[in-house]
């Protein structure tokens, strides 16, 4: 974490956590690792646990070896299904436009762990 949460705040919000997790082909922890996920979330609602997220899939492996895809937008954790805007991309995924849907998997409320499916649509050059 680079900057806690307002005092007394239930939602998060105003801290900034950094990020630099593993990218796998599918949900369990011991798939194929195909890149990094790295960005940042921010708590950015007073009422609820709304993040805003910026993030890039870094590949690191075959054809997508290179390139990126990035995301930002608003990230509700507790809900079901979350929706962010895919707004752009490198290498293969040059001028990538589509949106992410993120499913959490699995979640540590102790240390803050998770593991979050993402299906991603992407158009691009």
């Amino acid at each position: 974490m680079i900057q806690k949460a307002v005092s007394n705040s239930s939602t998060s919000f105003g801290s900034i956590t950094m990020m630099d997790n593993a990218l796998t082909s599918d949900v369990p922890v011991n798939s194929t690792v195909v890149g990094q996920a790295q960005g940042f979330y921010a708590g950015a609602a007073q009422r609820e646990l709304g993040f805003l997220m910026a993030m890039n899939f870094a590949f690191k492996t075959g054809k997508y070896n290179g390139s990126t895809i990035t995301i930002l937008g608003r990230n509700t954790v507790f809900s079901k299904v979350r929706e962010m805007p895919v707004v752009g991309g490198s290498g293969v995924f040059r001028l990538a436009r589509g949106y992410v849907e993120a499913r959490t998997k699995w979640f540590d409320p102790k240390t803050g762990d998770a593991t979050v499916e993402y299906n991603c649509y992407v158009l691009h050059y």
